[in-house]
């Protein structure tokens, strides 16, 4: 008979196996100062490249200024208890109003973590008899919501239409002798590769297959679509999503997320959704902050569209410099290059240490071996000055990297 503690001592995982080296600077930095492009890390500036703020909003005047008047009035503690016992207020209820009509849909439930929501909207919405089809790319918060599905689950190639098409046929097969429904799962846009989910195209799959369609759209809400409505939007297919996801952590600069689908299939999810109905609510002054942040994405265009000036200028001169961007149509923007684990982080230290520059770096287990991406996330509070620098720096990395001289443990400051 094994013991829990002996087996966690054995055996780390794939990233927690390095920890003790790692932790505190490739994983778990701490980074220190005002939320924006320069920020301390270990004492000093850098120019910073990893956080989802993409509208720019976590230093808002306006936004500091509601989520202190908000906190100073209601607390956290307000409202109490979850919203279907005592937890409801006229502002829970204001946000999903607003929220419904921002993303073009019936009604919402706000949850209390995106993660959570993901995961437990799907354990709410299909049964035993029912089919999920998925994208081999999802978040991880959509696999472990389909690792709750007690019934079947067919995979389908990330972004492959076709292949979505052979996995719909066999979903429709079994559905048609389990008596179940079909949903089918996809991102707005990856996080990790930038590309946006083929949303136009799988719901031209609807004229063949009976389904419904759930959208994980975190990195889209705020910075696609005309309005900044989201992926949906952007493909002009908004009206075909039947579930749409949204996220706080990012574009809002936030926490929490949002369902938004049909009145009664959101009426549904709130009286079933087991995370919150057994969850306290969102603290008032987060709903009194997530609704001005969405007042300042309505009535401000103008940060979505200067987010576009730095996106495009920062993926237009890496791909002139002659860097491999991949297909990324939207602001996520991943940097690939060759090398193995210890070299991409003494890259990555001597990016940070005499560069003063910070982005994420990922590696194997989540990419293949041999392979390093630099993810970087631009918003609408850097400059173009910082895109031209941040070009420069990449340049001079690879150019080591490729010289070899990351390969030894230690690397020579420049």
């Amino acid at each position: 008979m094994a013991d829990i503690f002996e087996k966690i001592k054995a055996n780390r995982g794939p990233i927690g196996q390095h920890a003790k080296e790692s932790h505190g600077y490739f994983t778990f930095p701490k980074l220190e100062g005002d939320i924006g492009p320069h920020m301390f890390f270990r004492g000093k500036k850098k120019l910073n490249w990893s956080l989802n703020n993409y509208l720019g909003l976590a230093n808002h005047p306006d936004v500091r200024k509601a989520d202190t008047e908000a906190a100073a009035e209601f607390g956290f503690a307000a409202p109490m208890g979850a919203r279907m016992m005592s937890g409801n207020s006229n502002y829970h209820e204001q946000l999903e109003a607003e929220l419904s009509a921002f993303v073009e849909k019936e009604d919402t439930i706000l949850c209390n973590f995106g993660y959570q929501a993901i995961l437990s909207a799907i354990d709410c919405l299909v049964d035993r008899h029912d089919v999920i089809v998925y994208d081999a790319e999802s978040h991880a918060c959509i696999i472990d919501g389909v690792r709750l599905h007690m019934g079947k689950r067919f995979v389908f190639k990330h972004n492959d239409v076709e292949d979505c098409d052979k996995q719909l046929q066999r979903a429709t097969k079994l559905a048609e002798e389990t008596g179940g429904a079909i949903l089918v799962i996809t991102e707005g846009v990856f996080g990790m590769r930038g590309d946006q989910g083929k949303l136009k195209e799988i719901v031209e799959l609807k004229k063949k297959y009976n389904f419904r369609l759930l959208v994980d759209d975190a990195h889209g809400i705020g910075t696609l679509g005309a309005k900044g409505g989201g992926a949906g939007q952007e493909q002009g297919v908004q009206d075909q999503i039947d579930i749409y996801f949204g996220t706080f952590a990012k574009s809002f600069a936030l926490i929490g997320g949002f369902i938004s689908s049909d009145e009664q299939v959101v009426e549904y999810l709130r009286y079933n959704m087991r995370s919150q109905i057994f969850a306290k609510a969102l603290p008032l002054p987060l709903v009194k902050g997530a609704l001005k942040r969405l007042e300042l994405m309505r009535n401000h265009p103008e940060l979505k569209e200067n987010l576009w000036k730095i996106t495009n200028a920062l993926q237009s001169g890496l791909k002139n410099a002659g860097f491999e961007i991949g297909v990324t149509d939207s602001c996520v923007t991943p940097v690939y290059l060759n090398g193995s684990i210890p070299e991409s982080t003494n890259l990555i230290y001597d990016l940070r240490e005499n560069y003063n520059v910070f982005c994420s770096m990922v590696v194997y287990p989540v990419v293949p071996k041999g392979m390093i991406i630099l993810r970087i996330i631009p918003t609408a509070v850097h400059t173009l000055e910082d895109v031209e620098y941040t070009i420069d720096c990449f340049s001079k990395i690879v150019g080591k990297l490729k010289a070899g001289e990351y390969m030894s443990d230690k690397i020579a400051a420049t």
